[in-house]
């Protein structure tokens, strides 16, 4: 099994590069000279798991996206804008969690492109012109820096002026490329069923109460001095800290904030407290604590 994540701007062509890559895996597969494990190739798009394109101005309204997407012995391509990082992350965990290989496509297609093929569509997929808006400006770029987007998965960037994909390097990362275990040996083992894992460092409660603390003043900060919030925004932390985030585009009050920081804390600590998680080993670093409060804020926040 296989799991390849195509993300770009909306109208960008990743259907298209979607499409052509679906193509060229199911010919291999099906050439007489392929000798691997009978698979199949299975491309899931917004169509097929019945998201509306207005589901993505309500940043609640996507999670109908964020369902089962893994079966045995299937190479999945999931074309959406996949356009969070933090959603991408998501993906990339469960992806290790049932260790299979997966890789990252970029469609890249700049936003001047974007806007007149999208409302040149006929499919009856094109964007409201609101919302394209804001997308292109959510959109968070797949970086060569950022684990999973290339680190352990390959990251293959396929522009507005290739002909095709790329599809025998992308054929190699899926069959020959490393399967990342869901944990680094040595810091797991398994007992009656689950995964144990290594205690939580001692400063891990504070860390995830100081980082969602900083991102509340920040956003409150921000809304003192632009008189409102919406559109998203980048918060600086620390010199070596930054997160993106949208909030809703309205005036948030410091009670809001701090409700969903506690709610976010008490959520997290379970995890803390436990020796053993079906989730296997977590990230307590101060960037995993701010990224995991944004996602947490932007699926909760009320619009």
């Amino acid at each position: 099994m296989a799991f390849i994540t195509v993300s770009g701007y909306p109208s960008s062509g990743k259907s298209q590069r979607a499409a052509q890559l679906g193509r060229h895996l199911e010919s291999r597969l099906a050439d007489p000279s392929y000798t691997g494990p009978s698979l199949s190739v299975v491309l899931l798009s917004d169509g097929t798991l019945n998201i509306d394109r207005s589901s993505y101005n309500d940043s609640r309204s996507e999670k109908p996206a964020r369902g089962t997407l893994f079966s045995a012995n299937t190479t999945i391509i999931v074309d959406s804008l996949n356009y969070i990082k933090g959603f991408r992350y998501q993906m990339y965990c469960v992806a290790r969690e049932v260790n299979v290989r997966v890789c990252t496509v970029y469609v890249l297609a700049t936003p001047d492109l974007c806007k007149p093929w999208n409302s040149e569509r006929t499919d009856g997929k094109a964007c409201v012109p609101e919302t394209l808006a804001n997308l292109l400006q959510r959109y968070e770029e797949p970086s060569s820096m950022v684990r999973w987007d290339s680190r352990h998965s390959p990251l293959f960037t396929v522009s507005w002026t290739d002909e095709d994909v790329p599809a025998d390097d992308i054929w190699r990362a899926i069959t020959e490329g490393v399967m990342k275990p869901p944990n680094t040996p040595g810091n797991t083992s398994y007992f009656n069923g689950l995964l144990q894992v290594a205690n939580a460092p001692t400063d891990a409660l504070r860390t995830l109460e100081h980082t969602a603390a900083s991102i509340v003043s920040a956003l409150v900060s921000e809304q003192t001095n632009s008189g409102s919030l919406g559109g998203t925004t980048t918060i600086t932390l620390s010199s070596t800290l930054k997160v993106r985030i949208t909030p809703p585009p309205r005036n948030v009050t410091l009670s809001e904030l701090q409700r969903l920081k506690r709610q976010f804390v008490t959520l997290h600590k379970k995890a803390i407290a436990l020796v053993t998680t079906e989730r296997g080993v977590v990230d307590w670093s101060e960037q995993s604590a701010a990224d995991k409060f944004v996602v947490y804020f932007e699926e909760n926040i009320k619009q």
